[in-house]
């Protein structure tokens, strides 16, 4: 039987041109890990940032089902590097799975290594507990519930909305566990605002600004479920314009805006551009029509796939095409039983639509799909998508985006082996190294 071992070397052997790093972490993201005890956090009590759940689980099992590592988190990323396959400095979000055969833990000189089939592949660095993670706010609530920051402190990650108004078998996108978070935490007795106030996210914004001296966070991302009535009186546009109008107010030009929202009418697109925000992820999460209406049924029957494809392209007039950056769940398209079978199938949907966006100047990014256990398509596809899938995603994107003269999208940090921080996926990692985010 192939080992996983034997899994990555072939594809590393296959895809020369993909950096080995983006290998191990697409299989990472795509599989999960698993932490030895010792290998735990003191959630914030000690000096290690913990896993925020910042939005999703990106877990491989429920709260109850991860033992330890529910009561002490794992961190919220890990760095790698070293080891027999001299890897660069790759960071790397933490999905966990107690089955997967990577695992975190202290080799026989102390030293935190990830193994692999038993075998130590890497050093293991761990995320500093941020000075602005040991200050509350002044109702006592942690810095980290209001606005924790992911991709090792570049991005401020402000899930205002909680749950999602997509809602039900016949509504929520088959691969999202939004609501079930929410549900997991609350049952768990853990902090997780709904509606987080905006007092509350400046109060948190202001903590970041005074206690990262050393600027690492360069960016904040408003999002959370898809509003398609009201939440406080306020449809979509004005519930997360709100925020950025206030934070701009406070901190202008401190960081770059970003939101994630639906693909809305152009009017309240222009709204998001007037309170504040300088990129919009409106994203199409499949390409293909079939799996579109599948998989994402709520938006579907709100909007439909063709009306949203029009309004990405209707906001690149507002934003500009370069600060539209459109996210789909890689992997999805390989899910059981509606998915393509073959990854030449796979693949070839996936840059019609990656050719469609950056043909007209827009750049799409990706996040690699982790079959979250409560989803319908992670219960019937527990193993994810084949990691020869992500690999050549990776090529078949850097490809698509030379073909049509573009550069890594703003607001990610640098681009590059060894230099990227975007952790969900590594479509970064895998670009040029000298194309630093302009905007960093």
């Amino acid at each position: 039987m192939q080992t996983r071992t034997d899994l990555i070397e072939d594809l590393m052997g296959r895809f020369p041109h993909v950096p080995r790093e983006a290998v191990i972490k697409e299989d990472l993201l795509r599989g999960g890990l698993a932490f030895d005890d010792s290998a735990l956090t003191d959630n914030e009590g000690g000096d290690v940032k913990p896993k925020s759940y910042f939005i999703f689980s990106f877990d491989h099992r429920t709260l109850p089902e991860l033992g330890e590592a529910a009561l002490r988190r794992p961190p919220e990323e890990i760095v790698l590097t070293g080891g027999p396959y001299g890897l660069r400095r790759t960071v790397v979000s933490v999905r966990t799975n107690p089955d997967s055969p990577y695992v975190v833990k202290p080799d026989a000189d102390g030293r935190l290594m990830l193994f692999l089939d038993g075998r130590p592949i890497a050093e293991v660095g761990l995320p500093p507990m941020p000075d602005y993670y040991r200050h509350t706010l002044d109702n006592g609530k942690s810095v980290m519930e209001v606005a924790p920051t992911i991709q090792w402190g570049y991005l401020i990650y402000l899930t205002v909305f909680r749950v999602c108004q997509y809602f039900g078998a016949k509504e929520e996108c088959q691969y999202c566990d939004i609501n079930h978070n929410w549900r997991q935490h609350k049952q768990a007795g853990r902090p997780y605002t709904g509606v987080k106030p905006v007092e509350e996210v400046l109060e948190a914004l202001a903590l970041i600004d005074r206690y990262d001296t050393a600027r690492a966070s360069q960016a904040y991302t408003l999002t959370g479920g898809s509003i398609t009535s009201k939440v406080e009186g306020l449809a979509e546009a004005d519930f997360y314009g709100r925020y950025a109008q206030a934070i701009e107010e406070r901190f202008p030009g401190r960081w770059i805006g970003k939101v994630v929202a639906q693909a809305l009418p152009r009017a309240d697109v222009q709204r998001f551009h007037d309170y504040g925000i300088r990129i919009y992820h409106p994203n199409f999460e499949v390409w293909d029509k079939r799996l579109f209406e599948l998989y994402c049924p709520g938006k579907e029957r709100y909007v439909g796939r063709e009306e949203w494809h029009r309004r990405i392209l209707d906001s690149a007039e507002i934003f500009g095409p370069r600060n539209v950056i459109p996210n789909f769940v890689a992997g999805v398209e390989m899910a059981a039983p509606f998915g393509f079978t073959t990854v030449d199938e796979a693949i070839e949907s996936t840059t019609e639509g990656l050719q469609y966006f950056m043909s007209r100047g827009i750049t799409p990014r990706f996040t690699t799909w982790c079959p979250e256990p409560t989803t319908p398509l992670g219960r019937t596809n527990p193993q994810g998508a084949p990691l020869e899938y992500h690999i050549r995603l990776l090529e078949a994107y850097r490809a698509t985006m030379e073909a049509n003269g573009l550069s890594s999208p703003p607001g990610y940090g640098p681009a590059g082996p060894g230099r990227a921080v975007f952790s969900v996926s590594s479509f970064m990692d895998s670009l040029p190294a000298d194309e630093a985010d302009p905007q960093s």
